[in-house]
């Protein structure tokens, strides 16, 4: 079922209800174990509410965009019940979970430069929402240097978004000043 017809109040509805779902037994990794469902909405939230983004289609990707990578959704499902935009940029942003950890993080700084803007957009807010994570509270099993690699690594892939949204990169440049990481 296509949503193609509806208004994007119910068409996000449908979207958040479809992400509740497959994220229904996933928690954060914080000391509190927040619902992970609260990350995607965030992600989702910070592109509407900070970087002025009312494309229904990124902000449906924003809600969908762990999806195929931490369950069992498929690109295939995706492009069936939300159509081939909101899939394609899903699939953009998305790790290949076979390969090893580094590899992955090598190949987010490397693609993020040949991105569409979409998917652009979506990293840029999934960053800022993980980076804003980690300065409330430390992972469990993370040390601040581990936090601090992270903000490294974040800004080399931010690095290669610039140019995409000036709201949402004021907001991560503030994030790596307070760090001492250069963009």
């Amino acid at each position: 079922m296509q949503l193609a017809m509806s208004s994007d109040a119910v068409i996000l509805l449908e979207t958040i209800n479809f992400a509740a779902e497959k994220h229904r037994n996933q928690r954060r990794k914080d000391p509190e174990a927040t619902p992970y469902i609260n990350h995607p909405i965030g992600v989702a939230r910070i592109l509407s509410h900070e970087g002025g983004i009312t494309d229904i289609e990124v902000l449906q990707a924003a809600l969908l965009h762990d999806t195929v990578e931490d369950t069992d959704t498929t690109a295939e499902e995706l492009e069936a019940v939300f159509g081939s935009t909101v899939s394609r940029i899903v699939q953009e942003v998305s790790d290949d979970k076979t390969l090893p950890k580094q590899e992955r993080k090598r190949l987010q700084v490397e693609h993020a430069p040949h991105c569409s803007q979409q998917a652009k957009l979506v990293k840029l807010a999934d960053k800022l929402y993980n980076l804003r994570d980690l300065n409330r509270c430390t992972p469990a099993g993370w040390t601040a240097e581990r936090v601090q690699e992270y903000f490294l690594w974040a800004a080399q892939v931010v690095k290669g978004l610039r140019g995409t949204n000036s709201a949402l990169e004021e907001k991560l440049q503030q994030l790596f000043s307070e760090r001492g990481v250069k963009l």
